[in-house]
């Protein structure tokens, strides 16, 4: 696989990742939610095992077009859990603000 097709499936696949816990509302993607709906708690812990998840596609990417794992320092990774969490945003954002005014303006044009 080049380089660069890597690299764009692994931008790719964390853009998807980074938005999904805040798309759906199932409780690790297969239960339904309660009545009260998903919790912003299990929202994180789904985001950061997707982190992880990402992480290792990375490292597997890595491994498959150069051969060999470069170590990283705990500088690399505060970076790559910024970009991810930065990756979120739209995610965030659709379900925290729009969704609502979504919501809301299609109540009053109704009839």
């Amino acid at each position: 696989m080049p380089t660069g097709l890597a690299i764009a499936l692994l931008l790719l696949a964390t853009l998807i990742a980074a938005n999904l816990p805040w798309l759906s509302d199932r409780v690790g993607f297969v239960l339904p939610p309660s009545s009260q709906g998903k919790p912003e708690w299990v929202r994180l812990i789904e985001w950061g095992v997707l982190f992880a998840l990402v992480a290792l596609l990375g490292a597997g990417m890595e491994m498959r077009t150069q051969g060999q794992l470069q170590s990283q320092g705990w500088e690399f990774w505060v970076i790559a859990l910024c970009l991810f969490a930065v990756s979120a945003l739209p995610g965030f954002v659709y379900r925290h603000d729009l969704r609502r005014r979504l919501i809301k303006r299609r109540r009053r044009v109704s009839p």
